[in-house]
């Protein structure tokens, strides 16, 4: 699929380049964002923005506020407060410019079922006053992308779970956005058509597509997003990359070593290393919480052999979201789904 990020949909102003006095590089800024239902704060100063090219993740918990905020972004909700910049317009009002800038593809399924996944893609880009000649492209393109060529002319009631999010998702990039939001498009899809999914989006990005991707599984983020945000009770609480995100929380790879004999002694041996941080000892399995992994593991060893302790298996386990999400607020991320 060739993007035409320059000059979105064959030159509408709804994406046509950025105007002067306008950061060329930012496609979607969001500043002090809040929304209230009566006293209760669902969405609480959130700021963040996106680079052309690329995917931001918003990860947290279900109940966190993705959705409101994606919501307030899309123009689909009224915002208490705060501000939405799309394509270098403000999202205020009626302003279709910046509106036609975003492809949205929301949690719940939004499709026709009694049509044809092409008859689906038909009607929606109709929608979007895209011309019979690009309309008829986009299609085969687009369903080329999400894996659906195949059963394009089949109805979308007889789909998996799946096959209709992927087509879900492919309505949202008919008319060629700069930016695709994607409210957690894999939820209760199978392990294939969530591979598939995932396997999209990576080439979306890797065209140069802007993408804000919400999710409550770490492995996603990690795998997807070039910036991550944490979200949780309506505040952004941290963002950044993978690294920036564990380094914020100073946390260090862990060496996990399965053992027999004297466990206590041989954890008060590492412990007086300078490659180790911390260390400690159940029955049969010492931990160890080290800055350098590949300088570490040789004295280990060693001291483990003085130290007449038998390894049964040894692991390297490299910090990930989750322990950033435990250390920042105090709870596991698989625990508040």
């Amino acid at each position: 699929m060739n993007l035409d990020l320059e000059q979105g949909r064959h030159g509408d102003p709804a994406t046509a380049p950025f105007d002067g006095g306008v950061d060329p590089g930012v496609v979607l800024r969001c500043d002090h964002l809040r929304k209230e239902y009566g006293d209760r704060i669902v969405v609480d100063d959130v700021s963040f923005e996106i680079a052309r090219g690329e995917t931001y993740g918003l990860l947290g918990p279900n109940g966190a506020g993705k959705t409101t905020v994606i919501s307030m972004l899309s123009g689909l909700l009224r915002r208490n407060a705060g501000t939405v910049v799309v394509a270098g317009r403000p999202l205020d009002g009626d302003n279709r410019f910046a509106k036609a800038a975003i492809g949205l593809v929301p949690q719940d399924i939004a499709l026709y079922p009694d049509l044809t996944a092409r008859e689906n893609l038909r009607f929606f880009g109709r929608l979007q006053n895209l011309d019979k000649a690009t309309l008829v492209r986009r299609i085969d393109e687009v369903l080329e992308l999400i894996g659906l060529r195949d059963r394009a002319d089949e109805r979308v009631e007889s789909f998996s779970g799946g096959m209709k999010r992927r087509c879900n998702i492919g309505v949202g990039l008919l008319h060629e956005p700069l930016l695709l939001v994607l409210d957690e498009p894999t939820v209760g899809v199978d392990p294939q058509s969530r591979h598939a999914i995932l396997e999209s989006i990576e080439l979306l990005g890797g065209e140069g597509l802007s993408v804000l991707y919400t999710t409550h599984y770490m492995e996603e983020a990690e795998r997807l997003c070039d910036r991550v945000g944490v979200i949780d009770e309506g505040r952004l609480i941290a963002e950044g990359t993978r690294r920036e995100l564990i380094e914020l929380v100073g946390e260090h790879s862990r060496i996990r070593i399965e053992a027999s004999g004297d466990l206590p002694a041989f954890a008060e041996v590492c412990r007086q290393m300078t490659q180790v941080d911390r260390a400690t000892c159940t029955d049969s399995r010492i931990e160890l919480v080290v800055a350098e992994p590949a300088h570490a593991l040789g004295p280990i060893v060693e001291a483990a052999t003085h130290e007449g302790i038998a390894m049964l298996s040894l692991s390297v386990v490299e910090p990930d979201l989750e322990t950033v999400f435990l250390d920042l607020t105090g709870k596991a991320l698989r625990d508040t789904v």
